[in-house]
């Protein structure tokens, strides 16, 4: 599957910048932005192309369900109800401490949908299992991925939210209306 994986980030003229932190065994991978379900796709490229099948992602319980559920998992997901809270940032920091490697993928959004701001989930996740963030960025426009070096959060969410909000913007989204450009305005 490498080489089709491969094939089809070469065929779709994707390049790299930045490179991946291996030598980090725990961290929260950020994720952006998220504006269409070609996002998994390309997500499913890069994770080929680099070699980061310890990568896993939460998603949706309902595409864990049927035999979609099966691929889900192997791939590396985790169902979560997203409608039933159930204390979800503690049960992640849970896996991060009962895990001697444990690396999370999220997208700060989400959803696919235009946001009026970033979810806190994956921030409070990272602040409470001690544990850096890395932003890792599709940019439909440039055909570009790009892999910002890892950081831990200060605990000043607000400026750490910006942060990222102005690495994001940056970043054309394969639906680039429902992209983040638009939050640069609600910063300072």
């Amino acid at each position: 599957m490498r080489l089709c994986w491969n094939l089809f980030l070469w065929l779709q003229g994707w390049s790299f910048r930045g490179q991946f932190p291996y030598e980090l065994k725990k961290c929260v991978v950020i994720v952006g932005p998220h504006t269409s379900s070609w996002d998994f796709i390309v997500g499913l490229a890069v994770r080929s192309r680099l070699r980061l099948y310890h990568i896993r992602f939460l998603g949706k319980d309902s595409l864990f369900k049927g035999p979609l559920g099966f691929i889900f998992r192997r791939l590396g997901g985790f169902p979560v109800d997203r409608f039933n809270k159930n204390n979800m940032v503690e049960q992640v920091v849970t896996l991060f401490h009962t895990h001697e490697s444990f690396v999370l993928a999220l997208s700060p959004e989400g959803t696919r949908k235009k946001v009026d701001r970033l979810r806190t989930g994956f921030y409070h996740i990272a602040v409470k299992a001690g544990v850096p963030i890395v932003m890792a960025g599709f940019d439909f426009g440039r055909k570009e991925i790009s892999i910002a070096p890892p950081f831990l959060p200060t605990g000043d969410m607000e400026s750490d939210l910006n942060k990222i909000i102005r690495h994001y913007a940056a970043l054309e989204g394969k639906i680039p209306e429902q992209g983040l450009t638009h939050l640069l305005s609600s910063i300072a």
